[in-house]
């Protein structure tokens, strides 16, 4: 089979997948899938060899991130419940003044509380960014909203444990570890750089208060609830704070070349999530209702199926992708600079996001697309899916759930949405590959 034609098969479809998505509102898991059938029956795996890749990749990538993930989003909701995100976002705002909290909090957002399901993080943060956004002076609402939504997206694709990370650490067959290292570092400088740009840009006109802002607060946020008492600040976080920092000793140890059973065991991610979840539970037995504790885990498990099945998909499709050869064709379209291989894997992120309106579909899809040939010329896949991460923060628009819930859950209208959501974060899906594409040369 020619190569114009196994690339033509690729581009009808993903097309065809954006088409049943979008047109035929097919849900996405399902599409996935039957792009997967078309994809191996069109380019000559057969029937067979179709069914077998698409089980295979499914099987595989659950293997890889299934219990990450579901480890991952019950430990945020106990997290949840026991009130460590309110305390710690309250002690931000007394360590840091009014200048550096939006920084301060876009980056705990996007890094240390990443564990926990965007939508739920964001419901339970917007309401204490919602009542700082007023106390910071001018420009208030405008920063907040920026930073809500640069941690929630930025966070999501780049930082272990969020679920856009981890899925593309999976389809890639990376250590999570080293996925952790490189998208901390990329995620903390794309927040803080971004934020300061458009922290400029709305102090020279492109906020407008009057405009932009609501001018009350949510009605769930105007007071915060006064009869809830939560456990110790330093006691509800340590599981959580554990099970980061045994996943960074591990990636550290294993970039030192430090082996031995003991750090391989703790530093592997499943199982310092694991850790944390059994400190967590436990501390929610000790200080929480035998009911919350149980309506916790229920949350947790309902929302953990549904990200679970849509990543086990996206490697059914990346798997066929793989077997019907399309990385040995195009390693002959490219040379081993990494400049343009990377900036192709966030260009076909970003198409991909604008189409269908879903950052994990997005970054998954590329990754498994065009993952398989940048290790044939001399490029880490780490850096395919951070660049992939990177583009599929572009253009976050009225398709995504997240768009509406940062816009009614925070003080700004539609418009103000536009500029501190789809304006910022499209920002910083450009600014994220400055480091990535520094760091590909580097390592």
């Amino acid at each position: 089979m020619s190569d114009i034609v196994v690339f033509a098969n690729t581009a009808i479809t993903i097309i065809g997948v954006v088409v049943l998505i979008l047109r035929v509102k097919i849900s996405p898991a399902i599409a996935l899938v039957l792009g997967a059938i078309y994809l191996g029956l069109v380019s000559g795996l057969g029937p067979e060899q179709t069914i077998k890749s698409i089980t295979t990749g499914f099987g595989d990538l659950m293997g890889e991130v299934g219990l990450l993930i579901a480890f991952g989003v019950l430990l945020g909701s106990l997290m949840a419940s026991l009130g460590a995100i309110e305390q710690l976002v309250e002690r931000l705002v007394r360590l840091f003044g009014p200048k550096t909290l939006p920084y301060a909090f876009g980056s705990t957002v996007g890094t240390v509380l990443q564990s926990i399901f965007a939508d739920v993080l964001l419901v339970i943060t917007a309401p204490l960014a919602s009542r700082l956004s007023r106390q910071i002076g001018p420009h208030g609402a405008a920063r907040m909203c920026a930073a809500m939504a640069l941690g929630i997206e930025v966070g999501l694709v780049f930082v272990v444990p969020g679920v856009g990370a981890v899925a593309l650490a999976g389809v890639l067959n990376l250590p999570f570890g080293k996925m952790f290292v490189f998208g901390l570092v990329t995620a903390v400088f794309t927040i803080v750089t971004t934020l300061a740009l458009f922290t400029a840009l709305a102090k020279r006109g492109l906020w407008n208060p009057k405009l932009d802002e609501t001018e009350e607060l949510p009605v769930a946020d105007v007071e915060p609830p006064a009869d809830r008492r939560f456990p110790p600040l330093a006691l509800s976080l340590s599981p959580l704070l554990l099970a980061l920092a045994l996943i960074a000793f591990g990636a550290i140890a294993e970039m030192m070349g430090l082996s031995s059973p003991a750090v391989d065991f703790l530093g592997d991610p499943v199982i310092a999530l694991l850790i944390g979840l059994v400190g967590a539970l436990a501390i929610a037995r000790w200080k929480l209702p035998k009911e919350q504790t149980e309506a916790a885990f229920k949350r947790g498990f309902h929302e953990s199926g549904q990200i679970l099945i849509l990543t086990g998909v996206g490697g059914s499709l990346a798997q066929t992708v793989k077997d019907v050869g399309l990385g040995e064709l195009l390693k002959d379209y490219f040379t081993t600079n990494t400049l343009v291989p990377l900036l192709l894997v966030w260009a076909v992120a970003a198409v991909l996001h604008i189409a269908v309106g879903s950052v994990v579909l997005a970054s998954i899809t590329a990754a498994g697309v065009l993952g398989p040939v940048m290790p044939m010329l001399g490029i880490d896949p780490v850096f395919v899916a951070l660049a992939a991460g990177a583009g599929s923060l572009f253009v976050i628009h009225a398709t995504s759930n997240t768009f509406w819930l940062l816009q009614t859950l925070l003080p700004q209208t539609t418009r103000g949405a536009l500029k501190s959501v789809t304006l910022t974060v499209s920002a910083a899906s450009v600014i994220a590959m400055i480091p990535i594409q520094l760091m590909a040369f580097l390592f």
